[in-house]
């Protein structure tokens, strides 16, 4: 449903290449990509190719680290406040992200 929102959304005649991490659920045989869209994994063990890798360690580092859960909704909860903390700094995000062999940094 994802690729099919996505696929949706690229303009008539465009082509989108998605980049994909090696999780395991981005490779399922019972995927079906859309003809306007093609995925390219990335190399395995390249966090510098991969900038969201820095947002989720930062997010563990600082609000996720060493939890104890009471139940799944607790585990919805404290996921849901890093994410809303991580939110309210874009700045932080940006900074995440950057590296300093892209053009601009």
């Amino acid at each position: 449903m994802h690729l099919e929102e996505i696929a949706f959304h690229v303009a008539p005649g465009a082509h989108a290449v998605l980049l994909l991490d090696q999780a395991g659920r981005h490779g399922s045989a019972e995927l079906a990509v859309p003809p306007n869209i093609t995925l390219m994994p990335l190399p395995p063990r390249c966090p510098e190719l991969n900038p969201v890798e820095n947002v989720w360690q930062f997010m563990h580092d600082n609000w996720l680290s060493n939890p104890i859960y009471q139940s799944y909704d607790d585990i919805v909860d404290q996921r849901c406040f890093a994410w809303n903390k991580l939110v309210e700094q874009p700045w932080r995000i940006m900074s995440l992200g950057l590296r300093q062999w892209t053009p601009g940094f």
